[in-house]
Parts: C-alpha cells; structure tokens; sequence
C-alpha cells in the first residue's frame, strides 16, 4: 500500500475536504449560536387515595386515578382552553428585539400542545397498589414563561380534577333525587289504584270471600227456613177452614145473628147431608149432588171470609176471621222474607263469582306496587349515599391530585446541546468532504503513476517526470480556493442569521422541514403530551 501515494490525492484534493468542512462547521456553529434556547419548567403532582375509609364511607365518583388524567388532559388541550391561555399568558408575545410571530389559531394550538408534556408513572412494581405520579412541563424560549405556564397548567389540573369530581358527585344526587321523586309519584298514583279498586269491588275481593260464602251459606238456610214456616202456615191455614167447615161436627160456630145468608144455606146443606148419611150410602146420587152443591157453597163462603178479612171498614171480624188475617200475614211477611233473601243470594253469587278475577287484578296491582316499592327503598338508599358523595367531594376527602413541586424558573435552557450541534457541523463536513475526495478519486480512471502502466499496459518506464504548475497557476489556484472557503465561511453563517432575523427562525424553519418530510417535531426535540 503506496501511503504517500494517497496522501498526496489528498493534499492534492484537500480544497474539496476544506470546502465541506468550512459549510459543515459553519452550519454546525452557526445554528448553535443561533438557535434560541428552550427552558423547560417541570412540576410533579401525585394522586392521593380517598382519605375516608370506602368501607365507612364511599365517595360516588368511582374513576380510575388514569382515566381521570387522560379525561383532564383532553380538556386542557382543548382548542379554546389553549387559546384562552396563550392569549392571557401572552405566550407568543415577542421579545425585545424580536419581530411580531404570525402564527394562525391552527398552527398556534398545535404549537401549544407540542410544547405541553403530561407524563404518568407508577411508583410500585407491576401488579402492586401504587402512587401514581403526573409530571407536567412546558417548554418555551424565556425560563420565566416555562415556569408561568407550567404553574397554569397545575392550576388547571387541579381545577378540572375538583370541578370534575364535585361535578359528578352534584349530577349523581340531582339523578337519585329525581328518581326518587318519579317513584314517589308513581307509588302514590299506584297506591291509589289499588285503593280504588278495592273500594268499587269491595264485595267481591279476595279477603272477603269466606265472608261471602258464610253469609251465602246462612241466607241458604234462611231460605229453607222461610220456606218450612212457609209451608206450616198454609198448613195451619188449611186446618183452620178445615175445623170451620168439618165435616165431623157440622156445626158453623160463627154467631147465627153473624152469618150471611151464604153461610146459613151452606149449614142447612150439611145439615141435610147428615140425615141422608144415617140412610142413603155414600154412592147414593143424591148423596153425591149434595156433597157437590155443598162444595161449591164452600167455595164461596170461603171467597166471602177472604174478603172480609181485607176489607178496611172497621167492622169487627170474629175469631176465624182474624185467625185467617194473621196467617195471611204472616205469609206475605214470609214472602217478602223470601225475595229479599233470594235477591241476596244472587248478589252473593255474582260476588263470589267475580272474586277469583279480582283476586289475579289485585294481585297483579299489588305486585306491581311491591316492586316499584322496592325501586323505591332502593333509590331512598342510594339517594343517602350519593349525599354522603357529594358531601365528601365538596369537603375534597375523596380521591384527589395534589402538588408535590411547583415549577421553578429553570436556570440552564433543555435544549439545544450547542457544543453537539456544532461539533456535529464539524464532524459532518469532515465525513461530506472525505466523501467528496474519495468520489472524486474513484471516479478518476487516468495513470497517474509508474506502477499504474506497468499494471494497465505491462509496459516497464526507464523515469518518470512530474508535472509541474507555474508560478502563477500556483497562486491563481490557491486565490480561487481561498476565495470561495472564505466566501462560504462567512456568507453561510450571514445567510443564515439574516433568514432567522427577518424571514423565519431556523427553529421554525427546520420544523416546517421537517413536517413536509415527515419528521415533525425532531429538530427541536420536542415530545409529544402524553398520558
């Protein structure tokens, strides 16, 4: 290996080396003086657990310490929250010396959310019960304002975490509250329903049916009773006109100065029946005529005392007479006994009927009043324990984030590393411009020394000679190398200063880059809020 050999293409090709090494560092230190500095203030927060034992009392916001923070995250990061906040922290407001961002909403929040972090972490191992820590940040150019808007991001956390779970807690009651008032009014109407329905079939209800049948039972045997004394009247009745016209005696005991004249002949015909019998017998014709017409004049005579016994003159009857008016009555008292009791019994039977019906409505009303009782007792109690809730969350001894460590106004800037940013410049030029030689060289196929024809045609050269360049090709050479490394080693770092004070700073710049290459965020190293 000729070392020489190569070292001279070196030197020989070391403009090239030096033109990239000059645009590399001059990058490299140029954008680590000019890049502005990024201060990022943190503050630690921590999640405690409900101060109250649950078992004693439990608050009525059950969410997780992570869903709770990503819930407040989201709403932090909201399009109007961060605008609101920019506006009045005057975020974007410029520097003394600086030039009015124009920044669009759009861009603004999606700028603001870049720069806030909310990171979550576990203090315990896995599958153990920890503390969970939240470690806001928010990075900005002036150490001030990073330390500004990170205690207004605590202030909001905290904010959003109270409001949340009393918030929650508040329309936990208002809906048990309202439940238990719709129960309550539905118990009520269901309540008087059954009242109702009791009161229109009172007869015919399940707790009366005994009742029913019993007086049902007894109204039967009242029938039968009437019916009996019914029968024993017509009985006495029949042997009461039986003993007045016996046959046996004869004799009418009514008063003669009494009698009618009906009465009178009907006495004179049984008179006359009696001699016959002691002569004629039985199937005598004359015996038979006489028994008929003495039959007949009964039937009248009896005609007769019936009337007699209705009639309201005020005259006075004789003692067959009231004896037929009492029984008379004492049968229309019977008869009317009887309808009565027979018009009960129908509606017993209509009654004791319609019971079974009654007894599945009633049934099904009641049912249904049981179980809106129970929603009822149940939302009662879950009523009291959402007031315990709300009562816990307002007095905020339940589950809730408290600080740890404010944010403190940082005293060295995160970002950038300008010492790496420009020994990155330096090394970068120096591997772009061993590159470049090496292209250069590689790309060369001439013979530019003895062994190379030697190698190429098999020809042995007796002497070489060297090339040698004038005086002045020499000093034309090296003015046009030093001219245009000067020219870069001043004009990069002037074009790029003069593009970051008056068209758009480089941190922006190389962002919009970035994000039309798809690698937003990476050269200012941003990271992205998180939960």
């Amino acid at each position: 290996m000729d070392l020489k050999f190569y070292v001279s293409l070196f030197l020989r090709r070391l403009h090239w080396f030096l033109l990239f090494l000059i645009i590399g560092s001059a990058i490299g230190v140029t954008l680590a003086k000019v890049l502005p500095p990024v201060y990022v203030a943190k503050a630690e927060l921590l999640v405690e657990s409900e101060q109250i034992p649950s078992s004693l009392a439990a608050s009525t916001v059950l969410t997780a310490a992570t869903e709770q923070l990503q819930i407040i995250q989201q709403r932090i990061l909201t399009r109007d929250t961060l605008l609101d906040m920019a506006n009045r922290l005057q975020i974007y407001a410029p520097r003394p010396g600086e030039a009015q961002q124009a920044l669009d909403a759009d861009a603004l929040v999606e700028d603001m959310r870049r720069r806030i972090s909310m990171v979550t972490t576990s203090g315990g191992q896995r599958g153990q019960a920890s503390a969970t820590l939240v470690a806001v940040s928010f990075e900005a150019a002036d150490a001030r304002l990073a330390a500004t808007v990170t205690n207004e991001l605590v202030t909001l956390i905290l904010r959003e975490d109270v409001g949340m779970r009393t918030r929650t807690a508040r329309q936990t009651l208002e809906f048990f509250e309202q439940e238990v008032a719709r129960l309550d009014k539905d118990l009520a109407q269901r309540g008087a329903t059954i009242l109702s329905f009791k009161e229109k079939n009172q007869d015919a209800l399940p707790d009366s049916l005994e009742f029913s049948r019993s007086q049902q039972a007894g109204n039967q045997e009242r029938l039968l009773q009437l019916e009996r004394e019914e029968a024993s009247l017509k009985d006495r009745r029949s042997r009461v006109i039986g003993l007045r016209d016996s046959d046996v005696t004869g004799q009418d005991d009514t008063p003669v100065r009494d009698r009618s004249p009906e009465q009178n002949q009907l006495q004179s015909l049984r008179d006359e029946l009696s001699g016959l019998q002691a002569v004629l017998s039985s199937e005598n014709p004359k015996i038979k005529l006489l028994v008929a017409r003495i039959t007949a004049m009964e039937k009248v005579v009896e005609n007769q005392l019936s009337r007699a016994a209705m009639s309201q003159t005020g005259e006075p009857m004789d003692v067959y007479q009231v004896q037929l008016a009492e029984i008379d009555g004492q049968l229309d008292f019977i008869a009317s006994q009887k309808t009565q009791v027979a018009s009960t019994l129908e509606q017993l039977a209509v009654s004791i009927e319609a019971t079974p019906g009654n007894a599945i409505t009633l049934s099904t009303l009641e049912r249904d009043y049981a179980n809106v009782r129970t929603q009822y007792d149940q939302a009662v109690a879950n009523k009291a324990r959402a007031e315990t809730g709300d009562v816990i969350e307002a007095l905020s001894k339940g589950q809730r984030i408290s600080i740890i460590e404010q944010a403190v106004v940082p005293r060295d800037p995160e970002r950038p590393n300008r010492a790496l940013i420009a020994a990155g410049g330096v090394g970068g030029g120096m591997m772009l411009g061993l590159g470049m030689v090496l292209l250069l060289e590689l790309r060369n196929a001439g013979i530019r020394r003895p062994v190379d024809l030697t190698t190429r045609l098999g020809i042995a050269p007796f002497a070489t000679l060297p090339y040698y360049r004038t005086e002045g090709e020499i000093l034309r050479r090296r003015s046009v190398i030093v001219g245009v490394l000067g020219t870069l080693l001043i004009g990069i770092p002037a074009g790029l200063w003069a593009m970051h004070t008056w068209y758009m700073p480089l941190d922006q710049l190389l962002d919009t880059i970035g994000q039309r290459i798809g690698l937003a965020g990476l050269a200012l190293q941003s990271p992205i809020a998180r939960v």
